[in-house]
């Protein structure tokens, strides 16, 4: 009852606001958007934080993770409480194309660019971006190996999957863009020009509890 007097008084609950303010006059009331330049500040203040806290590069992705694996759970509540007839996805597929589309779009704007399935692990899964915002605008010194930013992406992820009843493992690598190999139409590294083209991709790599995969295989 008071949902419906506060919505028929077009009073709008801070819950179906968008995340952002809008970028400019000429954006429509529901194209808003947080500051690009703001994040990549924010993001950078806090990997160095995590940084100067940590002895090594795993703890510091550890850090990054734990950071989005909240994230994650609040991301998934909200989107469920927008979509008011949201039902608990249920099959491992559909929870999968709900975060690679839904959570990506209300995130970052767009879809990720690709879902993949390993050839050689049933229990494992590919989410891939071509240009993930987390690591776009953060410089990784050489000495610091395979450190990869986007752990807080594959927190996220983590905290989504886990919030939904499917446990699993989800790891942020940074892997070469083979030769011939674009990107596809619409994704970041194609649309912002003042970008130089990347010579690596994020893949998310989601590693599934064996439970998971047993009820799934049990439900046809």
């Amino acid at each position: 009852p008071l949902e419906t007097m506060n919505r028929s008084a077009g009073n709008i609950s801070i819950l179906d606001k968008p995340l952002g303010r809008a970028s400019g006059s000429r954006s429509s009331s529901t194209e808003q958007n947080v500051s690009l330049s703001a994040f990549a500040y924010l993001y950078s203040e806090m990997v160095q934080y995590h940084q100067n806290r940590v002895d090594s590069i795993s703890e510091l992705e550890r850090r990054l993770e734990s950071t989005g694996y909240g994230v994650g759970l609040r991301v998934l509540e909200l989107l469920a409480f927008r979509a008011r007839e949201y039902k608990r996805e249920t099959r491992l597929m559909n929870v999968l194309q709900f975060i690679s589309i839904n959570v990506w779009k209300s995130l970052f704007g767009k879809a990720a660019d690709s879902l993949e399935r390993s050839i050689d692990h049933a229990d494992e899964f590919m989410i891939v971006d071509y240009a993930p915002i987390t690591s776009t605008f953060v410089s990784v010194p050489s000495d610091f190996g395979g450190l990869s930013v986007d752990a807080y992406i594959s927190g996220i992820i983590c905290g989504i999957l886990e919030g939904a009843g499917f446990p699993a493992r989800v790891t942020a690598h940074s892997v070469d863009v083979e030769d011939g190999e674009t990107a596809p139409a619409g994704s970041s590294a194609t649309t912002v020009p003042i970008l130089p083209p990347r010579k690596d991709k994020a893949v998310f790599l989601v590693k599934f509890n064996p439970a998971v995969l047993s009820r799934d295989a049990a439900m046809g």
